[in-house]
Parts: C-alpha cells; sequence; structure tokens
C-alpha cells in the first residue's frame, strides 16, 4: 500500500483494526524519513512503544495521537476498532 492522504481520508470513516493502523504508521513514518528513534523522539515516546504501535501491539489512543501529529496524518486515520 501507498501512503497517500486518500489512504487516510478513507480511513476517516470507519474504525481501523490494530495491523491497518500499524502498516499505516509505519509506512507514513518510512515516507518522512523517520527513524524508530526519530520518532520516539520527537513524540516523547520510547522506542519499544513505537515498535509495539507498528507490531499492533500497542493501540494506545493517547500515543496514536501524538504519532499522528508527528507524521501529520488525521488523528481520525488512526483509530482502532
Amino acid at each position: 500500500m501507498t501512503v497517500c492522504i486518500n489512504n487516510f481520508q478513507a480511513a476517516e470513516n470507519s474504525a481501523l483494526a490494530a495491523s491497518q493502523v500499524a502498516s499505516l504508521v509505519a509506512e507514513a513514518r518510512l515516507a518522512l524519513g523517520y527513524s524508530v528513534d526519530d520518532l520516539a523522539v520527537t513524540t516523547g515516546l520510547i522506542n519499544d512503544e513505537i515498535i509495539g504501535i507498528e507490531n499492533g501491539t500497542d493501540i494506545d489512543p493517547g500515543k496514536l495521537k501524538r504519532v499522528a501529529a508527528v507524521l501529520k496524518v488525521p488523528v481520525s486515520a488512526v483509530k482502532t476498532s
């Protein structure tokens, strides 16, 4: 899947599975050139939290909002079911 605004706009209308959110976050991070370390520092999270989000095992809404803000994607794009 290619990361583009259309992917995120389509996601706005419904909650996504944790695995879909994980893929979107990982792809958006890579598209912006962030390493896991970079994203962790920028969001104030630790590497293990970013890895957990990208693995779909950590879907804490507060963490997802922080990541969405840094990656400049709509918060609704990382809303999980």
